[in-house]
């Protein structure tokens, strides 16, 4: 397979990963909706997809599959944090000074970035994609780094168009209405993933 037909491979696999409703995702919309540290939430996820996905093509996912403990540990810390961030979700939707964009206290850039690291991290399932799938189906082609790179490519792609691209959203959600409507559905999303996390055997 030649070396672009095997990057765009890459890119569609990566892509077909990470386009799904979700606790990160819900969490980017969410910060390029509001235009809190966009840029720097969704440079976050993308370093950390790329971390990941290197790491497994370098072969690390072995020891993964290796220590199946470890999953176990993030898998019910994420449940946890999920459940926490989902209460202040709905905490938001049931308090009107809070859907309020103009004037609204911005988080710290610290804090905006742990939590997005923490719906990363402590989510599992990251691991299972990145490190063990696409790391293994990298390791099946000779040029497997080109693979890789198709994959980083499209998380790149993804993270910046959905924080950047949430923009154009601004006047719709300059209505309180709407701001309670995301943080429902955000809490939503929250629980559905713990649920996930809690009952899936990893």
């Amino acid at each position: 397979m030649g070396g672009l037909n095997l990057a765009l491979l890459g890119f569609g696999t990566g892509l077909s990963l990470i386009v799904a409703i979700g606790a990160q995702n819900a969490y980017v919309l969410r910060q390029g909706v509001r235009r809190e540290h966009e840029v720097a939430v969704a440079t976050l996820c993308t370093a950390a997809d790329a971390a990941l996905i290197v790491a497994g093509t370098a072969g690390i996912g072995a020891l993964v599959r290796a220590a199946p403990m470890a999953l176990e540990v993030f898998r019910w810390a994420g449940v946890a944090f999920l459940v926490v961030y989902a209460g202040l979700a709905l905490r938001r939707a049931t308090r009107p000074e809070a859907l309020v964009v103009a004037g609204s206290a911005e988080p710290s850039l610290r804090r905006s970035l742990a939590t997005a690291a923490a719906l990363t991290f402590l989510n599992p399932h990251v691991y299972l994609d990145t490190m063990l799938f696409i790391g293994s189906v990298a390791n099946q082609h000779a040029h497997r780094w080109v693979f890789a790179a198709g994959a980083v490519a499209a998380s790149a792609v993804w993270f910046y168009g959905l924080a950047l691209g949430a923009r154009r959203l601004t006047g719709l959600f300059a209505d309180p209405r709407t701001w309670r409507v995301l943080d429902l559905a955000v809490a939503a999303i929250m629980v559905a993933v713990a649920i996930s996390l809690a009952t899936t055997r990893l």
